[in-house]
């Protein structure tokens, strides 16, 4: 059983799950030209909270080594990048569960969800200032720390991609909250207990939220969508691309809590290309 982290600002309950280090693999499978790039991939990521309303996010990826067979595969047909034949299987197995138990998971947990919203000790009276002590940030040093460790990086490793974010529930910025910029908020910040959070809930039993993601390639990404139980789904309401960034126009992701594992997936419109899958996996909490 998953135990709320002491301090944990209100409005962070429902997206609490998501909290830890999670390590795992997963497919990427994508059509570029005439050729179908599939490949397994590892993967590990961070979602951790410095007392504040939102959660910090980072990920990193890395390509797992071709075996001889997906090479000798990949001689055999020049239109399938190496690790197609191996993988395309897996990746529409992981998709396919990434879909369909996340959905069956999301309506038969919602209600714990809901109980842990009001009931879970330390998210009522305490104060988002009380969260930000030196232990908590400490603590979230640590997890940020445990993001790269050493022995990720290997000869058989290739590393892929990294991207970085926050992720938060979708309400207005009012006087009580900083900003912009470095400017002090004025007055006693809001949601601050788990009444006020509960007046955020939506129409359809959620929460809605909104993701900021920054990728190095120079694309950055703003996503909206909802938690509602273990459940995650996001779609972009914009996407920022420098003048030497691939073509990359839109994408969605979902997100699930499965027998104790994350799974993910996400389809994106790249290349000029109609949104299709793109990449999947499944995760386990190991921080």
């Amino acid at each position: 059983m998953f135990d709320l982290p002491v301090g944990l600002p209100s409005e962070l309950v429902p997206l609490s799950w998501l909290i830890g280090v999670w390590e795992g693999s997963g497919v990427l499978e994508y059509k570029i030209g005439d050729e179908s790039v599939s490949r397994t991939f590892g993967h590990r990521i961070s979602f951790s909270h410095d007392g504040l309303p939102h959660l910090n996010y980072s990920s990193y990826t890395w390509l797992e080594p071709v075996t001889p067979s997906e090479a000798d595969a990949a001689s055999a047909n020049p239109h399938v990048a190496a690790g197609t034949d191996a993988t395309s299987s897996a990746s529409d197995s992981v998709g396919t569960d990434a879909a369909a138990e996340t959905d069956v998971t999301g309506r038969r947990s919602a209600a714990e969800t809901d109980a842990a919203e009001t009931d879970a000790p330390g998210t009522g009276a305490v104060s988002e200032t009380d969260a930000a002590s030196e232990t908590h940030a400490a603590a979230s040093a640590e997890t940020h720390a445990l993001i790269l460790p050493p022995e990720m990086m290997s000869d058989e490793r290739t590393p892929l991609v990294t991207e970085t974010g926050y992720w938060r529930l979708s309400r207005h910025q009012g006087d009580g909250d900083p900003g912009p910029g470095m400017l002090p908020g004025a007055g006693e910040r809001p949601f601050t207990s788990a009444a006020a959070v509960e007046t955020l809930r939506n129409r359809d039993g959620g929460f809605d939220i909104e993701v900021t993601l920054v990728h190095p390639g120079g694309v950055a990404e703003l996503y909206l969508g909802q938690v509602k139980g273990p459940r995650i789904d996001l779609a972009t309401d914009a996407v920022l691309r420098t003048a030497g960034a691939k073509p990359y126009a839109a994408a969605t992701r979902l997100y699930g809590l499965v027998d104790n594992h994350l799974l993910w997936a996400w389809d994106i419109a790249a290349l000029g290309q109609d949104l299709r899958t793109h990449a999947s996996g499944r995760l386990a909490r190991v921080q």
